[in-house]
């Protein structure tokens, strides 16, 4: 009496029940899986650069053209012409004499700048890595018949 209610309201009969039992019987399943590459990347300080001055000293030798005076003496013969002056050690003539002296100072100049800026550069680096996958492997007893239908050949 139940299995007329069954049919009636759509519920599975036992006979389907037991067709579905049987096929799990005949048929299996294998889950094959295999690995793949998790490639991460993180930033690490690889090194550092320093800019810095440092005080190099040379010397230098530079000629600079100097100018100095120079008192010159010229004797003239008078024809000895009578003088109303009497003979004296009181007469004095004083002439400075000048010379350019050389004088060194220094000053300081900017000679040129040096800047530093960090840029990115893309490249390649190449990782060897070994990875597995699970493949599935057929052994058959008997005369068995396989057909494989990713590759549509028979299997003995």
């Amino acid at each position: 009496m139940m299995g007329l209610f069954d049919n009636i309201f759509g519920n599975v009969d036992n006979n389907d029940n037991d067709n579905q039992n049987k096929k799990r019987k005949d048929e299996g399943r294998l889950t094959l899986h295999k690995e793949e590459l998790d490639i991460n990347k993180i930033k690490a300080q690889k090194g550092e650069v320093e800019l810095g001055k440092e005080i190099i000293e040379e010397q230098k030798t530079v000629d600079v053209p100097v100018t100095h005076e120079e008192v010159v003496i010229e004797r003239r013969a008078i024809d000895n012409e009578a003088s109303g002056e009497p003979i004296s050690d009181e007469e004095t003539i004083r002439i400075p004499v000048s010379e350019e002296q050389v004088n060194v100072d220094k000053h300081t100049v900017v000679t040129g700048e040096v800047s530093a800026h960090k840029r990115e550069v893309e490249d390649t680096r190449r990782v060897d890595e070994t990875l597995k996958r699970e493949e599935a492997r057929i052994n058959t007893n008997g005369d068995a018949d396989i057909v494989d239908k990713d590759t549509d050949e028979g299997f003995h």
